[in-house]
């Protein structure tokens, strides 16, 4: 479980440098350079991602139950993760739901763990999700704070929500029906 933690603080924290470091994370830009400053966060960020993959797969080797969810809800986490992939893809694709959203890429990360909350009862899957659901509720709020960035993206084009959604149900469909079991090894199907 240490390992998850710890892959948790390194992969959130580096992803919260502008919610709670604004000032070094510039000094760090200034130093470094724009690139350079990418390079390091990248492999920091690469790092957590890989300790918390390694660290959620020992966790399961030895769970440790909380709660057990009724069965119905697994659908309704069915129902919750409809929008995730469509969200992502429209994170990049400049349109009415990036418009209505504001941040689409967060409201994915929230639907993602929420659903996941909804069906899991383990003591790392509490980790896991409940710690993406809180860092990014944590990130939204912040962002109203912050003045926008501008983010180099796909030109907006008239279809891009359309193609969003079509992307998105279709990722959606290839997760459930194939690769979520080959690269977690669960089924969400049961």
């Amino acid at each position: 479980m240490s390992l998850l933690i710890i892959g948790l603080m390194i992969f959130l924290g580096s992803h919260s440098f502008a919610i709670f470091a604004p000032g070094p994370r510039a000094v760090l830009i200034g130093r470094l350079g724009e690139n350079g400053f990418k390079a390091v966060y990248s492999i920091v960020a690469l790092a957590g991602f890989v300790l918390i993959c390694y660290g959620f797969g020992l966790a399961r080797l030895d769970p440790v139950t909380l709660y057990t969810p009724p069965r119905w809800l697994r659908h309704v986490a069915f129902l919750f993760m409809l929008p995730v992939f469509p969200l992502l893809y429209a994170a990049n694709l400049p349109g009415r739901i990036q418009t209505a959203t504001k941040h689409p890429m967060l409201a994915a990360v929230k639907f993602w763990a929420l659903a996941h909350l909804l069906a899991n009862g383990r003591l790392d899957d509490l980790l896991l999700f409940g710690g993406f659901l809180a860092w990014a509720v944590v990130d939204r709020i912040s962002l109203k704070r912050r003045p926008p960035k501008v983010l180099r993206m796909a030109p907006a084009r008239p279809w891009n929500d359309a193609l969003a959604v079509v992307l998105g149900l279709a990722t959606y469909v290839f997760f459930i029906l194939w690769a979520h079991v080959r690269l977690f090894g669960v089924s969400p199907l049961g």
